[in-house]
């Protein structure tokens, strides 16, 4: 999947540097993906650094090498590698344009209960939130550079996290949302693989 995802993220002429986190002791194999998907020598920047034990740990490990051109930053999973690029582009240009981030997502078909989580039992609903006020949030995540590095400057801000998007939210700084795509689905199951009609290897 990560092959794909390289070959996704360098197919929009917005990207000019390319960083792979990598679980520790696959830093090779990762680069190996990078070499077969960006081609040899590539005409983008591109680095493979190890990433940590959490979510927020790996995105802050490719901050810190990026050059110290870049001004928008952004942040994808491997595991959406079919995202296309015109999402890429969607994002980058909010961000441009001014939001300090900038997240793509889709409407939400069902409809959402918020519960009070009761392990082994039946859980009590205590809301039901409008689905048009919902959206299912993607990746690539876009942010002003010193915004998100801010974010990931607060002390414990990411142990929580499950996106940037939310650590940025913590700064009180505005987060909005653009167009995603049904493409870029998240493959994590077995279930997802076959969903996805064999367009990456398991």
């Amino acid at each position: 999947m990560l092959e794909h995802a390289i070959h996704g993220v360098l197919a929009t002429a917005r990207v000019d540097e390319l960083v792979v986190v990598a679980p520790a002791g696959w830093e090779d194999r990762a680069q190996e993906c990078l070499d077969l998907a960006a081609g040899c020598p590539c005409a983008h920047r591109t680095t493979v650094v190890t990433g940590g034990a959490e979510r927020a740990d790996s995105v802050a490990a490719g901050l810190a090498v990026l050059g110290p051109d870049v001004e928008v930053v952004l942040v994808h999973d491997a595991a959406r590698c079919f995202a296309p690029a015109e999402v890429f582009d969607r994002v980058v240009a909010a961000v441009r344009e001014g939001a300090a981030a900038v997240v793509p997502g889709v409407p939400v078909v069902d409809t959402v209960k918020v519960v009070d989580p009761v392990e082994g039992r039946p859980e009590p609903v205590v809301a039901t939130p409008a689905r048009s006020t919902l959206r299912a949030v993607q990746t690539p995540q876009g942010f002003r550079r010193e915004v998100l590095q801010r974010a990931h400057a607060v002390p414990g801000a990411g142990a929580a996290a499950t996106d940037d998007a939310l650590l940025v939210e913590q700064l009180g700084e505005r987060v909005v949302v653009v167009p995603g795509d049904a493409r870029s689905a998240k493959i994590t199951t077995p279930e997802d693989l076959r969903a996805a009609g064999g367009r990456v290897a398991p």
